[in-house]
Order: C-alpha cells, then sequence, then structure tokens
C-alpha cells in the first residue's frame, strides 16, 4: 500500500474493529481505546509520528497517585522499570495517572505491522496485568515498593 492512501493508524482500527473493541480516533494521528485488562480497564492511546517514521504508545492504569505516597511511587517505578525489557511506566503529570508507555521506530518500513501493533498492545497487558496489583499493594495497602515489587516478582509453582 502507498503511504499517501494508508495510514498506520488504518491498521489498528482495523485490528480493534475485527475483535470489536471500542475505540475513538478524534485525529487522524492519534486512536484511543479501552480494553479489559485481568484487574482493571486500561486506556491504550496510539499516536503516529510521520516526521520520525515513529509510532507512540501509551496503556493508562486507573490508578490514581496521592500526594502522600508519591515518592514511594517513585521508588517503585524504578524498581519496577529496572524488571521490563521494553517500555516504562510514568505518572502522566496531566492526569495523574500511571501509564506504561513505549515507542517503536519504524525507518526502512512503509509502516508498523499487524504483528507489530498485536505484540505492543500484548506487552502493555501484560506488564500492566503483572503489576497492577503491586502498585495497588504499595498505594492502598501502604506497604513499601521493594515488597510491592517482589511480591509481584514471584512466579507461582504448581497447581491449585
Amino acid at each position: 500500500m502507498s503511504s499517501e492512501f494508508f495510514h498506520p493508524l488504518d491498521l489498528v482500527e482495523e485490528i480493534f474493529a475485527a475483535n470489536e473493541w471500542p475505540f475513538e480516533r478524534a485525529l487522524a494521528d492519534e486512536l484511543v481505546a479501552e480494553v479489559a485488562g485481568r484487574w482493571a480497564d486500561y486506556s491504550l492511546m496510539f499516536a503516529w509520528r510521520d516526521d520520525v517514521n515513529m509510532l507512540q504508545f501509551g496503556c493508562a492504569c486507573d490508578l490514581r497517585v496521592g500526594v502522600e505516597r508519591r515518592s514511594a511511587l517513585y521508588e517503585m517505578l524504578a524498581l519496577v522499570n529496572d524488571q521490563l525489557p521494553l517500555g516504562h511506566f510514568i505518572v502522566d503529570p496531566s492526569s495523574n495517572l500511571l501509564v506504561f508507555r513505549h515507542a517503536s521506530l519504524t525507518r526502512g518500513q512503509e509502516a508498523p505491522t499487524a504483528e507489530q501493533f498485536e505484540d505492543m498492545m500484548e506487552l502493555a497487558l501484560g506488564e500492566c496485568d503483572r503489576f497492577y496489583p503491586a502498585f495497588q499493594y504499595m498505594l492502598w495497602g501502604g506497604k513499601s515498593a521493594s515488597d510491592a515489587v517482589a511480591a509481584a516478582m514471584l512466579e507461582p509453582v504448581g497447581r491449585a
């Protein structure tokens, strides 16, 4: 497909439509969708930057951070981000929400592939589901950042 007729986010629309997931594309270069995760619903945000052939992606968790736990959360973000092979968690300054972010450069490609979009979403949802309970444990359970991350890193063994 020619890039003058095909926008990379058109493919994301097709993926979401095929799965019957609700989405909104108010701007040509941005798409927002809601997806159910294991622990919560997540807001997925895609933005295409044509000037550098870059796809920016965010997955927002509905975890708002109170001022009293902010320093503990920043400590936890450093510990969590150290465990991630790709992407990172931030606290979005405009919404005060916890967001998993990742960007992908596609120089030399006409556009990202469906597999790249699917991998990006799978990675983000997996990391959000893995660490969501730990963030809750720290934010609302009053636990330390290191205890919360240690709990998230436990791998269950055996069968229940």
